[in-house]
């Protein structure tokens, strides 16, 4: 008999709960669920039907039995109810179909926000330390693949992730964070606001249950969910070891495309993309290179005339996309006074023509129809 609207919630509730027991993987949740009928009776099963049921250790069966001593079912349900948070198990209809279809996919995914209604998703990841080119490029190719209704993904880390996810915002455009720890911790801690903003054009998800906090061993598991999302993966940045190849490497197992920005031969932070590209990864320069690849086109847009006064184009010119300067060096090259070219960076800033890194240094966005 098909459980009620509420007994299926709970249901859901129930397989959460056992997945959050350590040791509990995909295979032996799914024994459970398959011996006890149900997660809600494997949950509630007597101790000798748990220690006989033939899938759980004696250590991962003491653990259980502690777990369920510790939670309160409907506590834990009206908490997560409260935060906003949402679950979508691997039996429901809008469990994403290209998650579904890699290699043990999580049974239960936790989220905020809404799960994406299209398979045109596409990541976008690179490095932690990132260069100012390389947050430069994923900004800008975040924001042209949102304009083409291409949904965003990538992990909310800090380097190029972080500029991924802001550049899709910056169109109103759809972008998915993947955590490697609950939707409702902030990791890191200086894109709480950036996260939040996911959550409410977007989605945030994690397989890691609500209040887990980041730790270097989900980060790989991490990975295998962004790729798991996306149609392709974009590699921006990447030394030789890296998260973002790791993420690559599982592109390639599961058959999704592999796609690779060139950087500098003389920059680390390009050591990796360079090496995805030597072994067949697509050289890109351009959504469109990537847009091409799928048949889509770009969404069709007013050519945008930006004019620019003297002084405006003197700082402009002075600019460059690779490497930011500060507002004395720009003085320097301009010979513009530093109040007169403080305002125009503002100005710059306000019209998405420059971005400000750290230490008041700026750099050139990439925009078309300057002149």
């Amino acid at each position: 008999m098909p459980m009620n609207h509420v007994g299926g919630k709970m249901e859901k509730i129930y397989l959460a709960a056992l997945q959050m027991v350590s040791g509990i993987g995909n295979a032996r949740l799914k024994g459970l669920v398959s011996f006890f009928g149900s997660a809600q009776q494997a949950w509630t099963a007597n101790k000798r039907e748990l220690f006989t049921c033939g899938y759980l250790d004696e250590t991962i069966y003491n653990k259980l039995l502690i777990h369920r001593e510790k939670i309160d079912i409907y506590t834990l349900a009206c908490d997560w109810k409260k935060k906003g948070i949402k679950l979508c198990t691997y039996s429901d209809p809008e469990y994403p179909q290209l998650l579904l279809n890699t290699f043990k996919p999580p049974q239960v995914l936790f989220y905020r926000g809404v799960l994406p209604i299209t398979d045109n998703l596409i990541a976008i990841v690179g490095a932690r330390k990132a260069t100012s080119y390389g947050k430069n490029i994923a900004q800008f190719l975040a924001t042209e693949l949102t304009a083409a209704g291409i949904w965003v993904v990538s992990g909310a880390a800090r380097g190029i992730d972080t500029a991924a996810h802001q550049g899709a915002l910056l169109k109103e455009g759809y972008t998915i964070a993947v955590l490697g720890c609950g939707v409702d911790v902030n990791y890191p801690p200086e894109n709480g606001k950036l996260i939040n903003q996911i959550a409410e054009c977007g989605a945030v998800v994690s397989e890691y249950a609500p209040g887990t906090i980041a730790h270097p061993g989900h980060f790989p598991a991490r990975n295998r969910i962004i790729n798991g999302l996306s149609r392709g993966v974009v590699v921006v940045e990447a030394a030789e070891r890296s998260g973002a190849l790791i993420t690559a490497d599982f592109a390639l197992e599961e058959g999704r495309d592999v796609f690779a920005v060139p950087g500098s031969i003389f920059s680390a932070a390009s050591k990796g993309t360079h090496r995805l590209i030597k072994q067949g990864a697509k050289l890109i320069d351009s959504a469109a290179d990537i847009l091409e690849e799928y048949n889509l086109v770009a969404a069709p847009k007013e050519p945008e005339l930006v004019e620019l006064t003297a002084e405006e184009a003197m700082v402009y010119d002075s600019l460059t996309y690779e490497n930011p300067l500060g507002v004395e060096e720009i003085a320097v090259k301009t010979q513009l006074g530093i109040t007169v070219i403080t305002y125009i960076l503002l100005q710059f800033e306000l019209r998405g023509l420059a971005t400000e890194h750290s230490g008041r240094r700026y750099l050139r966005c990439a925009k078309e129809g300057v002149k």
